[in-house]
This record gives C-alpha cells, sequence and structure tokens, in this order.
C-alpha cells in the first residue's frame, strides 16, 4: 500500500468485474455480454457523427437522448437522466439520494458493487437476506432504513419481484427512496418505470449494455421525479458536466429507434435461454428461474469452482462467485446457440455423461 494513499483509499474494497480474458477462440459467457451485435442503426449513426465535429464538447445535458427516452416511456425529458454507464449513475444515485442516517438497505445476494459504493461514499449499510428460493421478500424491508436499493430481476439470481411487490414496497416505505436497478429487464420483466408518475419516492436505474448490446459504448439512465432527477443532476455537474460524447448520444438515440432489432435480439437471447435451462436440468442441474440474459445453477454432486475450470481448460469461462450462500452455483451467460451447446457438451464431459 502506498505511503502517498489518502485514508479513504486504503479501506477501499474495490468491485472485481469479470474477467476479460484475451484468449482467442474463447467461449465467453462470464459478463451477460449481449451476443448479438448492436442495431446496424447504431453503427450507421456513430459513423455519421463521426467528423470534425468530435473536436467540440458534446451537449452537456443530452438533451436530444432524454427526449428519446422520454418518449419512449411516456414520461417527460425532467424525469429522465442519463450517464456513462449504469455504474454511473448508480454512483450518483449512491451520493445524491442513499446517504442518510438510517441504514441503506440491499439484498444479501445481489450486484456486489452496492457494497463497494458505500464503502467509498460513507454509506451505512444493511442487507436483508434473500428467503430460501433466492427470492425477495418485501415484508423483511419493514424495518428502519434511509432508502432502499435491488436489481430486477436480481443479480447474480436473475429472479424477478413482480411489479405489485414493488408497489407494495414503495406503498411500505413513502419516505425512503426506493430504486429499482433494471439492467436486465428486457429479456422477461416489467419495467417499473410505469410507477413513477405515481410514486415519486422511486427510481428506476437501466443500461444499454445489455437488452441493446452496447456494453462497449457505455451509455445509463435513470427514471423518475423530477426532484430525484435534479438531485443526480446536481452530483453530475458537480463531478463531470460532459459525460455522454457525441458518439455515445448518438449510438443510444439510434438503439432506441429501432424496436424491431431490438424485440428481436431479446427474443432470440430468451429462446436461448429456455433451451439452455433445460439442457442443464437434463445434466442434473437446479436452474433458478431466471428473467435475465443469464443462468444461475448449480449441480447438487459436483464442486461449482471445479466445474468452472474444467470448463476453463475447454476454453469456455462462466462467472463463479466464492461467496456465502452461492458458491457453489455458476453464473452462465446466455450466447448463442452454438455457443450454448458447446457449453453443455463441455459440462456433459465434466460430468461423464
Amino acid at each position: 500500500m502506498s505511503q502517498y494513499w489518502s485514508k479513504l483509499v486504503h479501506g477501499l474494497t474495490p468491485y472485481v468485474p469479470g474477467e476479460q480474458p484475451k484468449l482467442q477462440k474463447l467461449i465467453k459467457l462470464n459478463t451477460n455480454e449481449n451476443p448479438y451485435p448492436p442495431s446496424p442503426k447504431v453503427l450507421e449513426a456513430i459513423a455519421d457523427v463521426t467528423s470534425a465535429d468530435l473536436r467540440l464538447y458534446p451537449d452537456p445535458g443530452s438533451d436530444r437522448l432524454r427526449d428519446v427516452i422520454a418518449a419512449y416511456y411516456d414520461v417527460t425529458p425532467q424525469q429522465v437522466f442519463v450517464g456513462n454507464s449504469s455504474d454511473e449513475v448508480l454512483a450518483h444515485t449512491f451520493q445524491a439520494l442513499l446517504k442518510h442516517d438510517q441504514p441503506l438497505l440491499f439484498p444479501d445476494i445481489t450486484y456486489s458493487f452496492y457494497p463497494v459504493y458505500c464503502g467509498l461514499y460513507g454509506i451505512d449499510y444493511q442487507t436483508v437476506a434473500l428467503d430460501a428460493q433466492f427470492q425477495i421478500n418485501v415484508d423483511d424491508y419493514q424495518q428502519a432504513n434511509g432508502a432502499i436499493i435491488f436489481p430486477n430481476p436480481n443479480a447474480p439470481t436473475g429472479c424477478v419481484l413482480a411489479l405489485e411487490q414493488i408497489e407494495q414496497l414503495l406503498q411500505q416505505h413513502p419516505a425512503s427512496v426506493v430504486v429499482v436497478d433494471e439492467a436486465y429487464v428486457d429479456f422477461g420483466a416489467k419495467t417499473a418505470i410505469s410507477l413513477v408518475h405515481r410514486y415519486p419516492n422511486l427510481l428506476v436505474v437501466q443500461t444499454l449494455s445489455k437488452s441493446r448490446s452496447l456494453a462497449g459504448l457505455r451509455v445509463g439512465l435513470a427514471v423518475g421525479h423530477a426532484d430525484l432527477i435534479e438531485g443526480l443532476n446536481r452530483v453530475k455537474n458537480s463531478f463531470n458536466s460532459y459525460p455522454l460524447d457525441r458518439l455515445a448520444s448518438a449510438g443510444a438515440i439510434a438503439a432506441f429507434e429501432d424496436q424491431t432489432y431490438f424485440e428481436h435480439t431479446c427474443k432470440a437471447v430468451i429462446d436461448t435461454r429456455n433451451t439452455l435451462t433445460h439442457g442443464l436440468q437434463a445434466l442434473g442441474f437446479e436452474v433458478l428461474p431466471s428473467s435475465a440474459n443469464f443462468v444461475f445453477t448449480r449441480h447438487p454432486a459436483y464442486d461449482a469452482a471445479t466445474l468452472a475450470q474444467g470448463l476453463r481448460e475447454q476454453q469456455i469461462i462462466v462467472r463463479h462467485f466464492r461467496l456465502p450462500r452461492i458458491e457453489q452455483f455458476l453464473r452462465i451467460s446466455v450466447g448463442t446457440d452454438a455457443e450454448c451447446a458447446a457449453l453443455l457438451d463441455g459440462l456433459a464431459q465434466l460430468l461423464g455423461t
């Protein structure tokens, strides 16, 4: 550790992202990237703005993109915030809306960036255990809190909380901000954005990395009451006035405008997920019900770490978390049909079936 670090840095435990190995002929099913490329219209839009205008700063408010998102979700532009990935949007959210005297609540098994943000921003938090089926029980959140956050579908489980239960949570905690992190919502869940008109304490965060195949472009958004969005803007403009560059804004706009391509690729992922789930079950795996572009699975007779290493030796990469309650699970991203077939063949070899 460096003697020049601040006291804060000495106490941080950084987030560890999924591995990005630089190997040839690799079947990469560990970071929930979309197996399909972005819409051709996205690439055209980016090419169109690749010009001498790149010498100029982008629009600090990303107004055109916010207009497009607002129209897409039937809200006003004042209810929309955009940032450089949903991780940045979440970071601003933790600073602007989730730091209070009472602890922030989130599930014990969830997106592992949440406790990292709490450590970075000095936020007191408390985890709430998922039930025995790895589901969120909203009644378990009936305790003192400053705010609540959870992914829906949850990560890394893929399990979804029904819109009625989210509304129940909002009604139970009218004085607390409730953040619903919808990184995977387009693969089988219902967005909570329809509730923002009735609940001023609701903020919904989304990303274009997953369902719109733009993980490399880094675009995230939030939708909520204008007062919540103003809080995010105050933090953003105290940090970076230009979070989205011209290429990212153009690509994101085109992605929202190509609804046909979006629906086609989401359906393809869902269909492959169903096939993968049935294939894993045929090999004796337990698979949690997933509404995401990944499955969370374990085998009652085989160690997850051993299986992950065996797949790696076949140049197939999946995600294994060495964490309480889930150390025997593998999180497997939904790839193409061919990639998932190769995964199932590799597992069959390891199981000797």
